[in-house]
């Protein structure tokens, strides 16, 4: 398929061979950038689609959103609470209990150290099991929550309308719903039950705390005050840091699927220096810069380990005092110490996970972004089970990008069974009119009518399920040879798809391979010749009986034998239907009953093929160029 020949915005250019239709970004650096934070288009060319990489600015609304989808695990959710209360209870107990052994030491109580050292055993056990819980059940958690927005997630990529796919990097949409995905998956499972359980211990800490001895606590807070200056201060350098090594990621993705895609065109040109030399400058970047976050990561952790321990010298100092002057005992002392380090370590686990935490954010909010956007427009209500097939085109403008007109004033009526022919240069809006029909892209004026019906007030399964095409660029599934051709009906018996592939010249083919229809075909059919994809594609067209048929290049990429072959499963294929046939191979329109000719979005001439070379203009000029070799 081919868009009309406008000019594109700076930045931009046409898709590689083999890729879908429509606009990529040239810079792929700018297209997939927003790895943290993207913000969703608002149409092709319109402000706002790729905009500059910035701050998650809406973590309040993304944190709430992400929530809901605990709904879905709510038993989960409660056995995880329950774990995560045990474990902070049992860790909250374990220094009192200690603190009492030692303390029943002192005095000589037996019998109470016996008790306090084998119920201080149980805690340690209890705990390991809970803890264990704790991690199974996290687990179950993130896998349960991350499935369901894994569903929801394709459910709208597989109704996001075209445009949207024709301006966005294919790598940035699959990025999303891996990358972006499994961030929050591992923070659900490895973060949320330390989160949980680092708040409760400092709130149960604090309280045991300044009921053993408030002086000794408020002393503790010294060190209190200093994580919180360390940590403010290192997760700014960090965020950006995190951010920068997103971004570059995703860069390195996007480049990555293009490249991989692209072979063929790469290697065709020799370009694998060229690639690998933007692939290892992308490559050593993120290699810096991830060196610089892990850097920056890891040293998160010592650091407050260092002030944890500057805080247990306080401690120890002050309990030793206070102990001196029989304030506390010595037993209370052991406790505080344990307490006082227990105070510190959620506060260090918390600064540790913050990284990964708004890795998660980040992610989500590029889901949750996706997710918003407007879905394809699903029309009006009006049935279409018994379409005629009458199509009608009455004054239509459009244009891809505003100021870029592609169609200007563009009518048309096509009859019942009539083979209508849309012929042209490259970009002279063929594929365009198209697009308009299958209701890919709205018109901005003007109005489409089958059967006297506006399409736009038809529903939209009807309309397409009236409707087969056969492109020029066939895509086959990884599947069997009987399962591609069932595609356009599942429920049809192998009798009809035997027989379509009778219609459309493949079955020898077929009959010849191993497994017959049972082949399977790896990697979309890359094994099967170009002419051999398209005849697929026509049975599978065949096989969806339509009452509209559109044709686009079916035959310009294949040998003038294979083109035959092709051109007779077309004549099976046409048969009672109304049929939009555009090519650039004008053998193939040449029985056609009206040829549409086109140039820059305007019909400038029309009649069959016999009229139109008397006519002596475009298209007798385009017949010359094709069939006698003259200039134009």
């Amino acid at each position: 398929m081919e868009y009309a020949n406008t000019s594109l915005p700076a930045g931009f250019e046409r898709r590689p061979e083999g890729k879908q239709s429509g606009f990529v970004k040239k810079e792929l650096k700018q297209a997939v950038a927003q790895a943290v934070n993207f913000r969703p288009g608002r149409g092709p060319g319109g402000p706002g689609r790729f905009g500059e990489v910035e701050k998650a600015d809406n973590v309040k609304e993304t944190v709430s959103r992400l929530l809901r989808y605990f709904s879905v695990a709510k038993k989960q959710l409660a056995g995880l609470i329950v774990a995560v209360v045990a474990v902070t209870l049992l860790s909250l107990s374990a220094p009192a209990m200690q603190g009492s052994a030692i303390d029943s030491i002192k005095i000589q109580n037996w019998p109470l150290l016996y008790r306090s050292a084998f119920l201080l055993l149980g805690i340690f056990i209890v705990n390991v099991g809970a803890n264990l819980a704790q991690s199974l059940l996290a687990a179950r958690l993130s896998q349960n929550i991350v499935r369901r927005m894994r569903y929801d997630l394709f459910k709208k990529i597989d109704n996001l309308p075209i445009p949207y796919l024709d301006t966005h990097s294919n790598g940035d949409i699959m990025s999303r719903m891996t990358n972006d995905v499994e961030n929050v998956s591992t923070t659900i499972s490895q973060s949320l039950g330390s989160l949980v359980s680092g708040v409760l211990t400092l709130t149960g800490t604090v309280t045991i705390m300044f009921v053993y001895c408030w002086q000794l606590t408020l002393v503790t807070m010294v060190s209190v005050i200093l994580t919180v200056l360390v940590t403010n201060k290192m997760s700014k350098v960090m965020r950006k840091v995190f951010r920068k090594r997103s971004a570059l990621l995703g860069e390195l993705n996007g480049h990555s699927e293009e490249m991989i895609t692209g072979y063929r065109s790469i290697v065709a040109y020799n370009k694998q220096g060229d690639v690998t030399r933007e692939f290892n400058a992308t490559s050593d970047e993120l290699m810096k810069v991830s060196m610089k976050a892990e850097i920056l990561g890891g040293s998160m952790g010592p650091i407050m380990n260092c002030i944890s321990n500057i805080g247990f010298v306080i401690v120890a100092a002050f309990g030793g005092y206070f102990a001196y002057t029989g304030l506390i005992t010595i037993g209370t002392i052991s406790a505080f110490i344990i307490y006082a380090k227990q105070f510190s370590r959620p506060i260090n686990e918390i600064a540790q996970l913050y990284g990964s935490i708004q890795t998660a954010v980040a992610g989500a909010e590029r889901v949750f972004a996706l997710m918003d956007h407007p879905d394809e427009d699903n029309g009006g209500d009006k049935p279409l089970s018994e379409t005629k097939g009458e199509i009608s085109f009455r004054h239509v403008d459009f244009s891809y990008i505003p100021g870029k007109q592609v169609l200007y004033d563009f009518n048309l009526d096509i009859r019942p069974g009539q083979k209508i022919a849309l012929v042209g240069a490259t970009g002279s809006g063929k594929t365009t009119v198209v697009n308009l029909l299958m209701r890919f892209y709205q018109p901005d004026a003007g109005e489409i009518l089958i059967d006297g019906v506006n399409i736009c007030d038809l529903k939209r399964d009807d309309l397409r399920g009236n409707t087969a095409i056969v492109l020029q660029d066939t895509f086959l599934f990884s599947d069997t040879i009987g399962g591609n051709i069932k595609y356009a009906d599942r429920e049809a018996s192998d009798e009809r798809m035997k027989n379509a592939a009778k219609l459309s010249n493949i079955s020898r083919y077929i009959e010849r391979q191993p497994e017959g229809y049972d082949t399977f075909l790896t990697h979309a059919g890359e094994s099967l010749s170009h002419g051999q994809r398209q005849l697929l594609a026509i049975a599978r067209a065949v096989l969806k009986d339509p009452k509209i048929l559109i044709l686009d290049e079916a035959t310009s990429s294949v040998d003038t034998r294979t083109e035959q072959k092709i051109q007779d499963a077309m004549v099976n294929l046409m048969k009672n239907r109304t049929s939009v046939i555009i090519a650039h191979r004008l053998s193939t329109v040449r029985d056609a009953d009206l040829i549409v000719v086109m140039d820059h979005g305007r019909v400038v001439e029309t009649g069959n093929h016999e009229a139109l070379l008397a006519q002596k203009g475009v298209y007798f000029n385009l017949y010359q160029t094709q069939f006698e070799g003259k200039a134009i």
